[in-house]
């Protein structure tokens, strides 16, 4: 781990990191995370959480992004309700078969045009799959047919309290328990940011939360110590 200082940044890396990734990794507000650093010794302003957050969270993102394997064939779609300084918003999510997030976008709409969206830009990222899997939005249907590359997936329309969409269900509860730690979103950029790397952490951390013997766990957890720290050196 790197105790480099960043510029203009009178804190190391390695109190930045650590903080960012409280935040993050479980359901904490900044009161928390402040509350932690200082029992810690550590004091740090909400607004410097703040502006940790803004100016290495879209790092942290894209640097996890890049390291991810390759997902599987098989993508679950799914939208939830949610709202961002009172007005509604849609949470767009992609998880593919084994539970890692694919994708998340938040929009002002639920429709079409935004279903496509979602799926443009998650073909822009990954291959194109053997099988999408949705609840019984018509925008979904409507939004595949429209995108050439997709002519010969599969699309499964379920129920959504179905077991073979439970999948993409179960992720968006972790995002709503962030939701309530912060009492809601205030602004939709700023939302954006923090979901998609949220999203990204879950991944990092998403083996180990399986059902697995404690020494196998415990090594999952290593793994994923050691990959936030050699991100973490990178964006230093």
């Amino acid at each position: 781990m790197t105790d480099a200082q960043p510029y203009r940044h009178r804190f190391s890396m390695t109190i930045i990191q650590h903080a960012i990734w409280l935040y993050h990794r479980f359901p904490l507000s900044d009161r928390d995370v402040q509350e932690l650093l200082h029992q810690r010794g550590i004091g740090v302003s909400q607004e410097t959480l703040r502006e940790w957050c803004i100016k290495f969270g879209p790092l942290f993102t894209a640097e996890l992004r890049h390291r991810e394997p390759r997902r599987g064939s098989r993508w679950f779609l799914d939208e939830v309700c949610t709202t961002v300084d009172g007005v509604r918003h849609w949470l767009w999510r992609a998880v593919d078969e084994h539970g890692f997030v694919q994708g998340i976008l938040l929009q002002r709409r639920r429709d079409t045009d935004a279903a496509k969206t979602f799926l443009t830009r998650l073909l822009g990222e990954y291959d194109v799959p053997e099988v999408i899997h949705t609840d019984q939005l018509q925008s979904y249907g409507a939004a595949i047919r429209e995108i050439p590359s997709l002519t010969d997936a599969l699309h499964h329309q379920v129920i959504s309290k179905a077991q073979c969409n439970n999948i993409v269900e179960q992720e968006h509860r972790p995002t709503r328990r962030q939701e309530r730690s912060q009492q809601g979103f205030r602004r939709r950029k700023r939302a954006q940011a923090f979901l998609s790397l949220h999203a990204r952490m879950t991944n990092l951390h998403h083996h180990s939360r399986t059902s697995v013997c404690a020494a196998v766990r415990r090594n999952n957890q290593k793994q994923a110590f050691q990959t936030w720290f050699v991100i973490a050196a990178g964006v230093a």
